[in-house]
């Protein structure tokens, strides 16, 4: 599905991403973590295009990322990506956030649209706050409508940049749920995470991130999270379980 060929992004004399190849299979779900600054999130935000690679080749679906905008268009309409913030439109209703991008990019009819919208409200449990604004509702149901707006396209991939990092403790299980959903249904799904227990739970492949570079890569996340061979991860899950 998604192909990464020896990715580089510099930001002066900063290297995000150091030469980075991966692959991710149809219907895979695969959680990356690492530290903070280890290039997780501009590896996704990479593969839709938010940021600019320096060198190496990115091909998603078949199709290339490079400056051609229509290669760039396609890539978006087929890649759903959720972030930290919810970067819902504020002056918009709940269903008028979700059918916005249907109708102007896939040219769906408001009817069609607006059906698709509420069964996906219905999905994550928020079908009473369809005609509401974000500032109705909590910071773990706005990021609910985030995941259903970006479901709305129906892409091929989901793509999940730290989407607990901003909620409130008591908030963050109620997006996990919808996660493992989506987990069980077969989308193929990238996580960047500091959820340990959600990503030894849902994981298919577990890849370790540290200073731009995949260090160590699991196919065994029971395994991975109880005895990585890697020193690095070895330090990283440790201080981990010290904090919590």
């Amino acid at each position: 599905m998604i192909q990464v060929e020896n990715i580089f992004k510099r930001w002066g004399s900063f290297t995000a991403l150091n030469g980075v190849s991966v692959s991710f299979r149809e219907g895979e779900v695969v959680c990356i973590i690492g530290p903070s600054g280890s290039g997780k999130s501009t590896l996704l935000r990479s593969i839709n295009h938010l940021e600019r690679h320096d060198a190496g080749r990115i091909v998603v679906d078949g199709i290339e990322l490079d400056d051609n905008i229509k290669n760039i268009d396609a890539v978006r309409a087929e890649v759903g990506m959720v972030f930290q913030s919810f970067n819902l439109f504020s002056h918009m209703t709940v269903i008028d956030n979700i059918t916005l991008a249907p109708r102007r990019v896939r040219k769906w009819s408001a009817d069609k649209a607006e059906k698709v919208a509420l069964e996906l409200l219905e999905r994550v449990g928020l079908s009473a706050h369809a005609r509401k604004y974000p500032n109705q509702l909590s910071g773990g149901q706005q990021q609910r409508v985030a995941i259903a707006r970006a479901l709305a396209m129906q892409p091929k991939v989901m793509l999940f940049d730290e989407p607990t990092s901003a909620l409130d403790p008591e908030m963050v299980n109620e997006v996990l749920l919808v996660m493992r959903d989506l987990a069980s249904s077969g989308m193929t799904m990238l996580i960047v995470t500091h959820e340990m227990g959600f990503a030894r739970e849902v994981a298919d492949r577990v890849i370790f991130f540290d200073q731009g570079n995949i260090v160590e890569e699991s196919l065994e996340p029971q395994q991975f999270f109880s005895s990585p061979s890697h020193p690095r991860a070895q330090a990283f899950l440790k201080q981990i379980k010290h904090a919590a």
